[in-house]
């Protein structure tokens, strides 16, 4: 179980951007280069992981923006949760990563979990029928399968219907 005085919050200019590091280099470029920007344009949320004690550390971030899947690509076992549009709209989990050091003890899962939770009070707000995920490899797609995420055909694309989050909460 992670620690109480574990916080997600918006990316601010407090953080400390320039010390993460994930092991995957264009997570890490990302955070450095150009998360504080798409904030700033409104292109991405960035929401980072932090201890209360230490509040710039980040010791994780995942994104979230608005996106759209066409209905073909919507998994079958999902079909039933979304209109039947020609697109469906949806809430695009872009990236996620966890700090090294802190890899391991369940910080992802607390980052995708907070990230649900913000996709669906969004989704109550404008409308969105899913969270969509594109995982960076096939150890990532494990990852989001195991937290209820059904992978799209032939591809590192993954899924959750916005109304079964609402069943988890």
């Amino acid at each position: 179980m992670p620690p109480p005085d574990l916080r997600t919050e918006p990316l601010a200019a407090h953080h400390d951007r320039a010390l993460f590091t994930c092991g995957v280099e264009s997570l890490d470029n990302y955070l450095r280069m150009h998360a504080g920007q798409d904030v700033r344009w409104m292109a991405n949320s960035v929401f980072v992981l932090v201890d209360s004690r230490e509040p710039a550390r980040i010791l994780g971030y995942y994104t979230l923006c608005a996106t759209s899947i066409s209905q073909g690509a919507v998994p079958p076992a999902a079909r039933k949760y979304v209109p039947r549009y020609p697109l469906v709209s949806a809430m695009l989990l872009g990236r996620l990563a966890v700090a090294v050091g802190h890899q391991g003890r369940g910080f992802g899962k607390l980052l995708v979990v907070d990230a649900m939770r913000r996709a669906y009070a969004s989704a109550r707000a404008v409308g969105s029928s899913m969270l969509v995920v594109d995982a960076i490899n096939e150890q990532a797609v494990a990852f989001y399968q195991a937290n209820g995420f059904v992978r799209l055909a032939a591809s590192l694309r993954l899924a959750l219907p916005i109304v079964t989050i609402g069943k988890l909460a």
